[in-house]
């Protein structure tokens, strides 16, 4: 997020803006945790991961009577548009924000990948090559020891980060939300394998499905074999943002004041077919981006 912050403060001062940075998001807001920004605070972070403007959930966002505060101290201060930085929770604080009148931008990040309007969000990628340089780091163990190693990845109930880094690091086996296979089928596949010559298997598990520590003690109690499991967790989340993903954050934050310079209001940059598109929040939902089972079809090819 850090390097959108940096292209939002730059650029829109450029342009003969004020810039506020909001320190937690729609709480901040409430508790007033309002600051200007000028080029030099937002130096150095480009590389950096997560948000120098921290983040903090706020479930009571949700409630009107916050909603309606909310709107009253941008009003306070005069602030004209939002530009609002995160997933699908925070588009639906920003568009409950539109309807009270304030016009919003939503510039879509985070690691799983699954909003609508947008066939990739920050973050995303980053997370993908998180995932492939940890696999490769326990892929030599497993080989080492001739080993199946299973490792959990997040993406809530979305597979996007399991199958993309599974191609990308020639995981065997890829368990994700958007394909049933019974951990039957899993053991199987684990036994053509070892039958084939294979010593050793990666299998990547998305946090939505069964769980990696159900798929260990499964395969335990089924197969002669023992496997080593990993959960990445929060590993995931940070990390200096790979070039995708800066390159991404300034365009879409380019374009979110180009919209509002515009006169345009109330919208999500989108990364569609290689360009950056401001979509309204009414019509998002007609741009769905699934994962793509062809993909899941091609990994399981080439795994054996």
């Amino acid at each position: 997020m850090n390097a959108a912050i940096r292209a939002v403060t730059r650029q829109a001062i450029h342009n003969g803006y004020t810039v506020y940075g909001i320190e937690r998001g729609f709480l901040g807001i409430i508790n007033r945790e309002i600051r200007e920004l000028g080029p030099r605070d937002v130096g150095g972070i480009i590389t950096s991961g997560g948000t120098v403007l921290k983040t903090a959930r706020f479930p009571e966002f949700k409630e009107l009577a916050m909603q309606e505060k909310a709107y009253s101290v941008l009003q306070d201060m005069g602030i004209e548009s939002l530009i609002v930085i995160g997933g699908d929770g925070s588009m639906a604080g920003a568009e409950a924000l539109s309807r009270l009148g304030l016009n919003t931008m939503t510039i879509p990040a985070t690691i799983d990948n699954d909003m609508n309007g947008t066939e990739y969000t920050i973050g995303f990628d980053t997370a993908i090559n998180t995932v492939v340089d940890a696999v490769g780091k326990i892929r030599d163990t497993s080989n080492s020891h001739e080993r199946i190693a299973i490792v959990e990845v997040m993406g809530r109930h979305a597979g996007h980060i399991a199958l993309q880094s599974g191609l990308a690091c020639g995981a065997e086996i890829v368990i994700i939300p958007e394909v049933g296979i019974s951990l039957d089928a899993v053991c199987n596949r684990i036994n053509e394998s070892h039958q084939m010559g294979k010593e050793f298997s990666i299998i990547l598990v998305a946090e939505g499905t069964y769980g990696g520590q159900a798929v260990k003690d499964y395969i335990k109690s089924h197969t002669y074999f023992d496997p080593s499991l990993t959960v990445l967790g929060y590993l995931q989340r940070g990390g200096s943002p790979s070039a995708f993903d800066s390159l991404l954050a300034a365009r879409m934050s380019s374009a979110a004041l180009e919209a509002i310079a515009k006169g345009e209001k109330n919208q999500i940059l989108g990364y569609i077919e290689g360009r950056i598109k401001a979509i309204p929040y009414k019509v998002a939902c007609n741009y769905k981006f699934p994962l793509d089972i062809s993909q899941y079809t091609l990994l399981t090819t080439l795994s054996r």
